[in-house]
């Protein structure tokens, strides 16, 4: 009664102006954030029943307090809560995640010769991002038909600046060698350009600007130049008329399609660039007690406040509360007007239903996957005589040679998928001898320490020794959480004096259980044997990666201490003026000599240890 009597206070005290709320839990842990207009009579409704949404009633009865943060403008008032959003992760907000990792192009054209590459992550940067591509497979082959009618150089930047001649690519007419000044940078932007234009959909614009350059040419008597450009012309033609999917239209659109089942809402966006469907993107589905118009709003705030390329005309399924803040706010971030269209009949309408129609597709097979995964969980409960259903595993491994270079990873898996959030990998601190159960003592002694966020299952890469070093740490921390070991089979050599591995297929794997002396059989459960593998093969790729990073680390910091007339001195000077090993290892000659006190002479002795 007296924490209702806070909250109405707040309510009382909260300001008539635009801003963002943010509502805390007993722990002072911000379980949602919203924004509005006029944050008092939002606040109000909440108390006063006129907010309808099942979820404010079941948000109610978890708040414990209050804050508001005002704002000049509603438009500011999106923004901060978009900020908010990201930097808290509130548990009953809308929140838009990726199924997966898409591929990007990439383009700086702050580079004197820009270039494109594949990137898996958008940086705050001044690059140029095309897509995301809904495959590897598409990206890539979408870079290598750029580069066969755009031939811009394909090299890194470090190949580029010491190259000596030109490279096979140019041989092959893949690239127009501008390492050896064999193309003068304005044509060279002009090429850059006209890549651009075609990776951001402009097509037949640009088919008409080439057409352009090539009377141009022909007119200079320039005849070789003006036969290249008919190629180009001829192959983005024929790049057009392969998209057999064509809606008529000029525009660049995106179209949002959703699916609802039980409180379950599946978003899905199409991608129409001037009438061609380009592809598509799918999200993690999301729930909520909430209806779809807070759904789309918030993600579609959430997505268009990344570095995304903001269409002309987006495509909703349902009219916003707040359309006209939204239409404002990307219109300024496009510097361009950007409509938000709902459409009953025609053209868009049919995009609309194609969008809901791959979302509910979306919807059906992640359905369909989560029910095997939670099968397999059940089969994993009821043959390993465990104490409660798995849903989060964490899984651990010890990678080394020799002890040297030796790390431990946490892997987890929630509900059969991998929480890449919560990996954790782990410096071994304590031993420089190779001895895994130790190192694995002490990696699980510092994970089970923090006593937080317990798994349902621990599973160590590794038969009954490891098994009972885990069993021993869980006990000195007077834990109880069930735990088993996972192995390749081992067989006796027929001396019987030694143990050794036998190479087997995935399948016969050993589940190894606490006060059992035989292994457990999980052949005949395929899809809950290949859950521990999965978690185990992830483990031991997670482990692994580290391990590599910090060796290549130590031999490079090694290299520089090999160096003639480098002591710990130049090797400070060296790390502090380029930030890393690897980093002084790719610089040029002449970026090494521009180092304070490093001549000529040491820069070439530095530069040809580094690079035998």
């Amino acid at each position: 009664m007296e924490e209702n009597n806070s909250l109405k206070e707040k309510m009382t005290s909260a300001p008539r102006s635009p801003g963002a709320y943010i509502m805390k839990d007993a722990q002072g842990k911000v379980i949602y954030v919203g924004k509005a207009n006029d944050l008092k009579s939002r606040i109000g409704s909440y108390f006063t029943g006129k907010d309808t949404r099942p979820m404010a009633p079941f948000l109610m009865a978890r708040v414990h307090d209050i804050e508001f943060i005002t704002t000049s403008t509603e438009k500011e008032a999106l923004i901060l809560e978009n900020n908010l959003i990201k930097r808290h992760r509130p548990r009953y907000n809308v929140t838009l995640r990726d199924d997966k990792t898409y591929y990007h192009l990439s383009l700086d054209p702050t580079e004197k010769f820009p270039h494109l590459q594949l990137v898996r992550k958008r940086l705050n940067d001044s690059s140029l991002y095309f897509g995301p591509y809904p495959s590897g497979l598409a990206a890539k082959e979408t870079l290598r038909f750029v580069q066969q009618v755009f031939p811009l150089r394909s090299c890194r930047n470090r190949d580029f600046k010491l190259r000596p001649r030109p490279c096979l690519e140019y041989q092959i007419g893949r690239c127009l060698a501008p390492c050896k000044g064999l193309i003068d940078e304005e044509s060279y932007r002009k090429l850059a350009e006209s890549a651009v234009s075609f990776l951001q959909g402009r097509r037949r614009e640009l088919i008409s600007e080439l057409k352009k350059q090539m009377e141009n040419a022909s007119l200079e008597l320039n005849y070789e130049e003006a036969a290249r450009l008919r190629d180009r012309i001829a192959a983005l033609k024929h790049a057009l008329e392969k998209q057999n999917v064509d809606w008529g239209s000029t525009k660049d659109q995106d179209v949002w399609g959703v699916y609802n089942h039980e409180d379950n809402y599946q978003p899905c966006i199409l991608f129409v660039r001037e009438g061609k469907l380009l592809g598509s993107k799918s999200f993690v589905p999301v729930k909520a007690k909430t209806d779809t118009t807070e759904v789309v709003s918030s993600c579609l705030t959430q997505y268009y406040n990344d570095q995304v390329n903001i269409p002309d005309e987006i495509i909703i399924p349902c009219h916003l509360p707040d359309e006209q803040v939204i239409i404002e706010w990307l219109t300024e971030k496009k510097n361009k007007k950007v409509a938000l269209t709902l459409s009953a009949i025609g053209t868009k309408n049919a995009l609309l239903v194609l969008a809901n129609d791959n979302a509910r597709n979306l919807w059906e097979v992640a359905h369909k996957k989560e029910e095997q995964s939670a099968a397999a969980l059940e089969i994993l409960q009821e043959k390993l005589s465990l104490s409660k259903l798995p849903r989060r595993m964490e899984c651990y491994d010890i990678s080394n040679i020799s002890g040297k270079y030796a790390v431990g990873s946490m892997v987890v898996l929630q509900d059969g998928e991998p929480d890449k959030n919560s990996y954790r990998r782990y410096r071994i601190k304590t031993l420089s001898e190779p001895d895994d159960y130790a190192m694995m003592y002490e990696v699980l002694s510092r994970r089970f320490a923090r006593g937080e966020n317990l798994p349902d299952l621990v599973v160590v890469d590794g038969g009954k020794g490891q098994l009972n070093v885990a069993l021993l740490v869980l006990k000195d921390l007077k834990i109880k959480i069930d735990v088993i070991g996972l192995a390749k089979e081992e067989r006796a050599t027929p001396s019987g004096k030694k143990i050794i591995k036998k190479k087997t297929a995935k399948s016969e794997d050993r589940v190894y259980l606490p006060g059992r002396k035989d292994a457990v059989y999980l052949s005949a459960w395929p899809k809950a044997m290949r859950l521990l593998q999965q978690v185990r093969d992830e483990a031991h790729r997670f482990a692994l990666s580290y391990h590599h990073q910090i060796k290549q680390k130590n031999d490079l910091l090694s290299m520089l201490d090999n160096i003639p007339d480098v002591g710990k001195a130049r090797k400070k000077t060296l790390l502090k003026h380029f930030g890393s090993a690897l980093q002084v290892k790719n610089a040029s000659l002449e970026e090494l000599q521009k180092v304070q006190g490093i001549g000529k002479e040491l820069a070439e002795k530095i530069y040809t240890t580094l690079n035998k």
